[in-house]
């Protein structure tokens, strides 16, 4: 038999247990990845050749792969091409955010377009061959770009080039080691008007002190503009937007200045360590919310036979496209709404902040059986999740008939006053004239 002392331990002890077991499993949903142990990471092999005509074809081969983070010597988990990321100075999983199925990684061969040199580590060697391996989340919140350095066992025969790739068979197992990593938090920004949004772009190397040269451009309708760039090695500085001093640590970020319509396009962010070279693509679009209103309030109230002119106004939206209509349905709603099809637009109005205006109007000359209709202005644009609506009540009254009697007495009785007053005194003026 348990006494009750033992048996207030047992429950203190599963009590305990479960609660701890209920902490593991909250710290493994939002757990770092920085222990994963591997990753699902297709290859994209390429086959390159010279056709008759001379020029360079490239056809892409997409090769079931795994990038498996461990040690020098360490067996592959899986029977399939296998890339071993060795322990050095850059570890890409310490940039991860989120869990495994929100990432997707693919590895690409690098070509150090013809630069010859050894880098400056421990253990490289003149003929390395270079990797890249790219980890996206899929919910954009961050890029990240690995270089990965592999050294063969024997040196290849002339230059390692995309002309004569090493031969990678399905069960290799290629052991490398990241050398340089560049990755951008702001994959895509999406902004006002005259906001001034920071463009993240950090990068680490495997080694102190690098011959690091950074750049950041703008891509703006097929032509490339130079905003920053800086050289470790000469100190040279160039345009502006980057703290200088904050590169030595990795973090390359630009601050944009206030936005306007120019300041839409694709910013690259590169970093080059000759020889690899690292960039990312961020684009960057503007957008503002339409304001929309009616020109009535939320009841309309008529008399049957006039009319009156009903307008929607959606101002300050960017970009163009915009779309607005008109409907209107039973009070209390209808599923089947019935749109308007007299309905005018004025032409597009573009203001001096770059923003646009336009104006949905029509007639409305009501009758009767329209009173307590609802009509709704809607307006649909990209950056709205959903549209803006403006409704209002109508009201349809007959003519006040009141009016209408008092103005025919009214007329009466001035025709008596006429007839009974300034008759007759006519009359004698007019017998007097005669006598």
């Amino acid at each position: 038999m348990i006494v009750p002392r033992t048996r207030l331990y047992i429950m203190f002890w599963t009590f305990g247990s479960l609660i701890l077991a209920l902490l593991c499993l909250g710290v493994s949903g939002s757990q770092s990845l920085y222990d994963v142990q591997w990753l699902p990471c297709p290859f994209v092999d390429e086959k390159v050749h010279v056709n008759e005509e001379g020029h360079t074809e490239t056809k892409y081969i997409n090769r079931e792969a795994v990038l498996q983070f461990g040690n020098v010597g360490d067996k592959p988990l899986h029977p399939t091409i296998t890339f071993l990321v060795t322990a050095s100075k850059v570890d890409m999983r310490r940039y991860l955010e989120g869990s495994e199925g929100t990432l997707h990684c693919e590895i690409r061969r690098y070509s150090t377009g013809g630069i010859v040199m050894r880098w400056p580590t421990a253990g490289a060697q003149d003929h390395d061959v270079w990797f890249t391996c790219t980890i996206r989340h899929t919910q954009g919140l961050f890029v990240i770009t690995t270089l990965l350095r592999h050294t063969t066992a024997t040196p290849a025969q002339g230059q390692v080039d995309f002309l004569q790739w090493i031969i990678v068979n399905d069960r290799d197992l290629l052991s490398t080691s990241a050398a340089m990593v560049v990755l951008t938090r702001t994959p895509s920004v999406e902004v006002g008007f005259l906001k001034e949004p920071n463009l993240h772009c950090q990068f680490a190397v495997d080694h102190k002190l690098p011959n690091a040269t950074v750049e950041w451009r703008l891509q703006r309708h097929g032509e490339r503009s130079k905003l920053f760039s800086y050289s470790s090695r000469t100190g040279k500085i160039e345009g502006s937007g980057v703290a200088v001093k904050a590169i030595a640590a990795g973090n390359a970020s630009f601050k944009l200045p206030p936005t306007r319509k120019h300041s839409e396009g694709t910013y690259i962010c590169s970093v080059m360590v000759p020889p690899l070279y690292g960039s990312h693509d961020i684009p960057l679009t503007l957008s503002e919310q339409p304001r929309v209103s009616i020109n009535v309030g939320s009841t309309l109230s008529m008399t049957l036979g006039k009319d009156q002119k009903l307008i929607c106004d959606a101002e300050g939206y960017y970009p163009l496209d915009v779309n607005i209509e008109w409907y209107r349905e039973v009070s209390g709603g209808s599923p089947t709404p019935s749109f308007l099809k007299n309905v005018l637009y004025s032409s597009h109005r573009l203001h001096q902040d770059g923003t646009y205006s336009l104006s949905a109007f029509f007639y409305l000359q009501p009758g009767l059986e329209d009173s307590g209709y609802k009509y709704t202005c809607r307006v649909s644009h990209k950056s709205l999740l959903t549209p803006i609506r403006k409704s209002f009540y109508l009201i349809v009254t007959e003519p006040d008939s009141t009016m209408w009697y008092i103005t025919v007495i009214g007329f009466i009785i001035a025709m008596l006053v006429i007839i009974c007053y300034m008759l007759p005194q006519y009359l004698a003026e007019v017998l007097r004239a005669h006598a």
